[in-house]
């Protein structure tokens, strides 16, 4: 299973503007050399943080890019939703049909299950892990994502 580049150094971008703190801003110039990353992806990744409400841009001296809301309220599964989208999504199945106009599982699937549980899996702890939460230091931040809340979903259960 793979994160896409652009959910990695989306949320990474993000990261270097939270660090910065309420109401800070940094240029793409700036992100780009924190990040080692080129200005045209980043401002393109910073494209996608602004339609989707993470961050907000002002111009002038002073302009840049700043987090549009509080660290604390920013969950990462809307994050990374918003980046790239879902690991597995209804419909994921008509992709991998084979040579067939529909899988020969469609109502038999043993793995489309499997799918769906890691997902499950995958939001309980993306939904529970705020920008906020990656600031703590990586230990800390393991801790906290390793740690899943009341309603986890075992996997091995279902």
């Amino acid at each position: 299973m793979k994160f896409s580049s652009q959910e990695e150094y989306g949320l990474r971008c993000l990261l270097q503007l939270a660090r910065k703190g309420k109401g800070a801003s940094m240029t793409i110039a700036e992100i780009s050399e924190a990040e080692g990353l080129s200005q045209a992806y980043v401002a393109k990744l910073l494209r996608l943080l602004r339609i989707n409400g993470f961050v907000e841009s002002a111009r002038g001296q002073e302009g840049g890019y700043m987090l549009s809301r509080d660290m604390h309220s920013i969950v990462l599964i809307d994050v990374l939703g918003a980046l790239g989208g879902q690991f597995y999504k209804p419909g994921f199945c008509d992709h991998y049909v084979g040579t067939g106009n529909i899988c020969t599982h469609t109502f038999s699937c043993s793995i489309r299950p499997l799918w769906s549980r890691v997902q499950t899996a995958i939001d309980s702890v993306l939904g529970a892990t705020t920008l906020a939460d990656l600031l703590t230091g990586e230990h800390d931040a393991q801790q906290h994502t390793l740690t899943p809340p009341e309603e986890h979903i075992s996997l091995s259960s279902q």
